[in-house]
């Protein structure tokens, strides 16, 4: 297909969206009764819904009922909950879940610190554009390109041979001998955990940093006359008043931690115990042709994500009734 049929199309899926959006405008405008605004909104609301259940609810139905059968891709057999015992009880899928709970308490708790620690620290100083510049411009790359800086960061050469890796060149001038970061297990996923870090740090100091300039000056010159500075300064005041960006940020990171799969299959691949949910599902789904362990491993992360997003959406509302 040529780009100019690819442009024709683009153009005519826009004239159909816009010429059904008038034909409910135009029908909808004429009832004015109640019954007409609950027409009106199930024009509206309907078109959505319909998508929702399409690209969403229908999927999801349908990854549950796969994970309840066999590996086979064709007539697959019922196996009930082996999938999900198997998960629960096989050692390298044991090892996927501690890795997994490793990235998810680690990568947000960590990150949100350093992030709002740099955002206290940076605050209004003189070169304060430039020092959150640097903080944010991990998160501007994309995780595999990030992930490759930080491969040759950690890269190692056995025996006498000349280190390319700047960690291990630093391990030599300090006459320590070289170590390979992503090779023993379990330090190796601290490793990787590191990367993400770098990225998502950025993007905390950036959201709380916001959020500390937008604390009223009367507050803080209030705790200032009663003689409220420092650690006191930061832990009653600052931290109390930005309590909302601190919950969005965590929970956002934590979706995106359960998520992470670039910076596993870049660095290392899934080898050395380093896999976690998200590459375990690639793995099982597309290497191995394991389709039901495959479906079982995205319910798992699927409910792992609802907890996250429900306590989120329940602060919101306790702030917003206040």
């Amino acid at each position: 297909m040529s780009t100019s049929d690819k442009f024709v199309q683009m153009v005519i899926a826009v004239a159909i969206f816009y010429v059904v959006i008038g034909a409910i405008l135009l029908l909808t405008q004429r009832l004015r009764s109640r019954a007409g605004e609950r027409v009106q909104t199930a024009a509206f609301l309907g078109p959505s819904v319909l998508l929702i259940c399409i690209g969403l609810l229908y999927p999801a139905i349908v990854t549950v009922w796969q994970s309840l059968h066999g590996a086979s891709s064709f007539d697959p057999p019922w196996v009930g909950l082996d999938n999900y015992k198997k998960l629960f009880t096989d050692k390298q899928q044991l090892t996927v879940l501690r890795n997994t709970l490793l990235w998810v308490i680690l990568t947000p708790i960590v990150s949100t610190g350093i992030g709002l620690v740099y955002a206290v620290l940076v605050d209004r100083i003189r070169f304060e554009r430039i020092a959150k510049a640097l903080m944010f411009l991990p998160i501007a790359i994309s995780m595999v390109a990030a992930s490759i800086i930080w491969k040759f960061v950690y890269a190692y050469r056995s025996g006498e041979a000349d280190q390319i890796g700047l960690l291990n060149q630093i391990l030599v001038w300090l006459h320590v001998d070289p170590y390979n970061f992503l090779l023993n297990d379990p330090w190796n996923t601290f490793f990787l955990i590191v990367i993400l870090i770098w990225i998502q740090a950025g993007f905390a100091m950036t959201i709380l940093s916001a959020s500390i300039k937008a604390i009223p000056d009367d507050i803080v010159e209030a705790a200032r006359l009663d003689g409220v500075g420092g650690w006191k300064m930061f832990r009653f005041i600052t931290v109390p008043s930005i309590r909302p960006s601190l919950i969005v940020v965590l929970t956002t990171i934590t979706i995106a931690t359960l998520k992470v799969f670039d910076i596993v299959q870049t660095a290392t691949g899934g080898n050395f115990n380093t896999s976690v949910l998200a590459y375990e599902f690639y793995r099982q789904n597309f290497i191995a042709g394991n389709q039901g362990i495959a479906t079982a491993i995205a319910v798992v992360i699927f409910a792992l994500v609802i907890p996250v997003v429900i306590y989120n959406i329940r602060q919101m509302r306790k702030l917003e009734a206040r």
